[in-house]
């Protein structure tokens, strides 16, 4: 009977684990060199940078930003891509703190949420979050500058 039971369970994992969808996940992890162009009071600024690791390219848009007491919160999306014409679309907040004694120079940390439906070529259907921290220039609108470093996993 012992025996039996083994077999049973054995036979129930074996079903299991063959009907089960394995999940697929990519690591996400590199530096972003971002520069910012503004267009104007009142307009998105646009973000445009050159990665390496996972991505290669990013486009971006600052969509609107609050003064809090530390320094900034923003709203941005982004366009990240590879140069396997795999891209996906992100949604994203980012806090900027302000660096004591360095008017105009922020740290930087972004949540990058990927949005449904949005990724292509290899990296369609993959989904999830992943994070950014780094410096950021704000004191010259005509020479805006930054240092990011992303990471974290997406999966399908």
């Amino acid at each position: 009977m012992k025996l039996v039971r083994k077999s049973l369970a054995t036979v129930g994992l074996i079903l299991l684990a063959s009907t089960a969808q394995a999940e697929e996940c990519l690591d996400m992890g590199g530096v972003a060199i971002p520069n910012f162009f503004s267009e104007g009071r009142g307009q998105p600024v646009i973000i445009s940078a050159t990665l390496m690791g996972t991505v290669t390219n990013a486009a971006g848009k600052i969509l609107s930003q609050r003064v809090t007491e530390t320094g900034l919160e923003m709203e941005l999306e982004h366009y990240f891509g590879r140069s396997d014409g795999g891209a996906i679309f992100t949604k994203d907040t980012g806090v900027l703190t302000e660096v004591p004694g360095r008017p105009g120079r922020y740290m930087i940390e972004i949540t990058y949420e990927v949005q449904e439906d949005m990724g292509r070529g290899t990296l369609a259907d993959y989904s999830g979050t992943f994070k950014s921290y780094g410096l950021v220039d704000l004191r010259d609108p005509y020479d805006l500058q930054g240092l990011v470093r992303y990471s974290g996993k997406l999966c399908k």
